[in-house]
């Protein structure tokens, strides 16, 4: 069996990420978080990126922790739990992709249950198949959701339907998530929707929409005056700047812009 568990195609300025277990409905083992991270952390640093996908080969997006590998895999609590920083392991590899400076979109089909929800968690929009099945399961193992989930689905659902889903464990489909507010949208092929998704993206002013991406996550928590200056510390750098005199130029004589990458 290869020791692939995570792959990166390349076309343009949009990467997409899959995961590549397909055989075992992307289960997480400790080589997929390690492979996950770096190629997130990889990514971190491409000035040239614009956006990411993450998705999953064969019939699930990740069906969550392939506990036969991980209870076979000597000290692989120690592994996953072992802090780097503000996160551990296990916490790092949904978190990696809120950290990166770009767009990430989730595209979510048959499974997403445990840890793979919290993988998709941390994308910034997540697009879903109408009969995915997603699940906080991790109440069946006798567990609890500790890969960032505190701070990726309570800003999303209310508190009840987050106990709900954590206290039962139960499976939603993909509609019902969208009700919930667990996915932006369903649709009927989510990876070629994401794709194209991010590649409108791309067409973007990459300043600005890194910005935006920096404005809604940093906001949160800010009093109002310092959300407010938050707006302003983030607008003055696009003002008057190549790429939004681009954009304005591309928009008045109706064709489509040329953006310069990020320095």
């Amino acid at each position: 069996m290869s020791d692939e568990r995570v792959r990166v195609d390349r076309d343009g300025a949009v990467a997409t990420v899959w995961l590549t277990r397909g055989e075992k409905r992307n289960g997480l083992d400790v080589p997929m978080f390690e492979q996950l991270i770096a190629a997130g952390r990889a990514l971190e640093s491409d000035k040239s990126l614009r956006a990411v996908v993450l998705a999953g080969e064969g019939p699930a997006f990740c069906a969550g922790l392939d506990f036969q590998s991980f209870m076979s895999t000597p000290n692989a609590p120690q592994k996953l739990l072992a802090r780097k920083g503000p996160t551990n392991v296990a916490q790092e590899v949904g978190w990696v992709w809120r950290e990166l400076p770009v767009p990430v979109i989730a595209a979510i089909h048959g499974s997403c249950f445990g840890g793979g929800l919290q993988i998709a968690l941390g994308a910034d929009i997540r697009l879903a198949h109408p009969e995915a099945q997603l699940s906080v399961m991790e109440i069946r193992w006798g567990l609890i959701p500790d890969m960032g989930i505190t701070q990726t689905l309570l800003p999303l659902v209310r508190p009840d339907v987050a106990k709900e889903l954590t206290f039962t464990g139960r499976r939603v489909s993909g509609k019902e998530a969208l009700e919930l507010g667990l996915v932006t949208r369903v649709v009927d092929d989510p990876q070629a929707e994401a794709k194209a998704l991010a590649d409108t993206i791309a067409t973007k002013s990459p300043h600005a929409i890194r910005a935006a991406k920096a404005l809604y996550d940093r906001s949160p928590g800010l009093s109002v005056a310092e959300s407010f200056a938050l707006e302003t510390e983030l607008q003055l750098p696009l003002l008057g700047s190549k790429n939004q005199l681009e954009a304005v130029q591309a928009n008045m004589m109706k064709r489509d812009p040329v953006f310069q990458d990020v320095e």
